[in-house]
């Protein structure tokens, strides 16, 4: 398997942004909510290319809410090319996604880069390799869709999300009642079918 990404990929939430500031970071990808205000933690960062998009962590229309929708995941995937275009290849690269907490814009954005840097890679053994990255991962379902359609993965990447959905609610079964106070429902249905 030819890995483009180096092994070092981190995903994380707001809080703990301080906490990686010494980890020598040089790219991130910041997902986070429209009236939500600049981040300051990047500021004791070193020198690191950074690109932010702003939308909620919904799957559904809600008044006053930004959906996530196709345009922020061609965005997402841009920022994979350009990080892949700039990555030394004498030198070491560390990848940060966030999002507020680090559980589902984010998951969802670096499974999307991870299918983006390895297009042989099968659905299944990239949310193994999420699951290392980030334990606690629920990618948004909606992101999912839309970075299938656009990796034309041809719908491996959102079935394989059910069987994600079913192993982590099997494993953390607090997200059945966490995902069904976010008005998430069609998520555990997905679970619920695969």
């Amino acid at each position: 398997m030819d890995v483009i990404f180096t092994p070092e990929l981190t995903v994380c939430g707001i809080e703990e942004l301080p906490s990686q500031s010494t980890r020598n970071v040089t790219h991130v990808l910041s997902l986070i909510d429209p009236e939500y205000p600049e981040l300051d933690a990047f500021q004791t960062y070193g020198k690191h290319h950074r690109t932010t998009l702003r939308f909620h962590d919904i799957i559904a229309e809600a008044p006053g809410r930004v959906m996530p929708h196709p345009d922020h995941v061609a965005e997402i995937l841009r920022f994979g090319t350009d990080f892949q275009s700039r990555q030394d290849a004498n030198g070491s690269s560390h990848l940060l996604v966030h999002c507020h907490m680090g559980v589902s814009r984010s998951t969802a954005a670096m499974l999307s880069l991870m299918a983006q840097a390895n297009p042989d890679e099968s659905a299944e053994d990239l949310f193994a390799r999420l699951i290392v990255i980030r334990p606690q991962a629920w990618p948004n379902s909606q992101m999912i869709r839309f970075a299938d359609e656009q990796l034309g993965r041809k719908g491996d990447l959102t079935a394989a999300l059910g069987r994600h959905y079913g192993r982590q609610i099997k494993s953390r079964p607090q997200f059945t009642e966490w995902m069904t106070t976010l008005g998430r429902q069609a998520e555990l249905q997905m679970a619920v079918l695969n």
